[in-house]
This record gives C-alpha cells, structure tokens and sequence, in this order.
C-alpha cells in the first residue's frame, strides 16, 4: 500500500517552515514524498476559534521563553542554519498562498514553495507586498507573471478557500498539520511520530 502523507502549511508559520527543512531527511529515510496542501492559517484559525501562539500565551508567565529555547533546540537539532526571524511577522499570506495553490500539480511547485520559505524565514522579505514578491519570482527563474495573475482568478481564490475548509474538516486546527492515510498529527514536535507511522504503514 502506497502511504499518503499530507503536510498542511502555511508560509506564516515559523514552524512550518521548520518542518519544510527537516520533510526532506524523513522522505529520504522512508522512500515517500510527501503532498504539500496548501491553507490559510488565518481561515483555520477562524473556523476553529483559534489563535497563534504569540496571542494565545503572550501573557503567561515563562511561556514565550520556553518557546524561544524549544525552536533553538529544534533548530540545533536539525542543524537549521539560515532561519531568521521575520521582522515583517506576521505577514499576510493570503497572496502567496494563492500562489501555491496555483503552482500545485506544476512543474514549478516545488521550486515555489522553497522560494517562497527562503524568502520569508532565510532572508526576511516582506511577502505580503506584491512589488516584493513579482521581484523574488523573478530572480528566481519563476513564472512571475503567470504565477501573480493566476492565483488572483476566482477558480484559485476558491481552492485555496475549498482546501482550507477540507483540512478543518478532518480535524485541523493550525499549523504545521500532518495528515498520514488521514491520521493527524499537528507541531513540528510530532515529526519523529509522523516518520513513525509512516514505517508502520509501508
């Protein structure tokens, strides 16, 4: 049985892109390629009376500490070297994640996803200005232009809103969400268990 593994993600999240670095050492282990589904964390949040972390604990006592040294360890452990923090956080995603959405299932998915982490967690770009993002597609060797118009059409604009939906629906609240053959784990911390179901299924 081919095991299907999902990675629910959202280029807001700090820890998404945390496990974007370390997917590529589990897929190698465990021979299966993971599918990046693309959400609006902002509609997840607002279907399941969510918040992020920095509003939900910004004012328990120790808690923004604790959380600071568990992504330097995380970080240390997975020899994460480029992360920066985005002095833009947060960042309005909805255009970019327009813009996987219409990459997915082409040849420059992938390259877009990695363009797009490096922009917003490597270099600190401001990924919500449409000039910034033209420019860093470009420089990239992307479909600039394709890209920018195409996720701005209706029938885009509804999947990113239709995948969002779905994800709530078999049981997301945030991410970084996993889903392997619709079993859900959700936090980067979950990633040796997802590595873990995934041998037990193959």
């Amino acid at each position: 049985m081919a095991v299907i593994a999902e990675f629910h993600y959202d280029f807001g999240s700090p820890n998404s892109y945390f496990c974007h670095r370390v997917i590529p050492q589990i897929e190698r282990r465990t021979g299966i390629k993971f599918q990046y589904v693309p959400i609006l964390l902002g509609g997840v949040f607002r279907s399941t009376n969510n918040k992020s972390p920095m509003e939900q604990f910004a004012e328990v006592l120790n808690k923004k500490e604790y959380f600071a040294r568990e992504t330097e360890r995380f970080i240390h452990k997975h020899n994460i070297d480029k992360y920066v923090r985005n002095p833009h956080f947060p960042v309005n995603t909805l255009a970019i994640m327009r813009g996987a959405c219409y990459s997915a299932g082409k040849d420059f998915e992938e390259d877009y996803i990695e363009v797009v982490y490096q922009s917003m967690w490597e270099e600190g770009l401001k990924m919500d200005d449409p000039t910034i993002i033209q420019e860093v597609l470009n420089k990239h060797g992307l479909p600039a232009d394709e890209i920018v118009s195409g996720s701005q059409t209706p029938e885009i604009k509804q999947l990113l809103i239709e995948s969002t939906s779905s994800s709530v629906d078999k049981g997301n609240f945030g991410s970084p969400t996993f889903f392997v053959q619709g079993e859900m784990f959700f936090g980067k911390d979950r990633l040796e268990q997802v590595e873990e179901e995934i041998i037990r299924l193959s």
